[in-house]
């Protein structure tokens, strides 16, 4: 086969360092639209963004020339420098160090679409916490919860 094809689509999510709400609704627009194009400089494509104070979703399509935690890596520096320089009063601002990440298919996109959408909605009810761990545990994921949080 002379050409690669792929359709790498991924749910990715972080939070602030120790869950510090300081995702304010003034900057979120602009920060989304920043990470927007840092997906697509490293020739991803953003299919939605959204978050609340404290955590931040992410549904991308990858290119398949970078791996998920070369994206991610890349997204957090990037906006955390751009968050630093916008918001001078941010200067303890940190993005916390791991991420959850979790494959889509094309099917799923809508739904994973939705719930990205909807996160103040769905956050008047549920917790970042309970939100990741049930995450977690509906893809099968291994966790030790006392290292989780870190």
């Amino acid at each position: 086969m002379g050409q690669t094809y792929t359709n790498l689509i991924i749910h990715v999510i972080f939070s602030t360092k120790d869950r510090i709400e300081v995702i304010d609704p003034e900057m979120k627009p602009k920060l989304f639209a920043y990470m927007s194009g840092i997906i697509r400089n490293i020739k991803g494509k953003p299919l939605k963004i959204n978050g609340i104070s404290d955590h931040v979703h992410l549904l991308i399509q990858l290119s398949p020339t970078n791996s998920i935690s070369q994206a991610v890596q890349t997204i957090k520096a990037n906006s955390s420098r751009w968050i630093h320089e916008n918001y001078p009063s941010k200067e303890s601002f940190a993005w916390q160090t791991g991420y959850g990440a979790f494959s889509v298919s094309r099917s799923s996109v809508p739904i994973v679409f939705k719930y990205i959408e909807n996160q103040e909605m769905h956050h008047q009810k549920l917790s970042f916490k309970d939100e990741f761990l049930t995450l977690l545990k509906k893809n099968d994921i291994e966790y030790d919860e006392n290292f989780i949080w870190q």
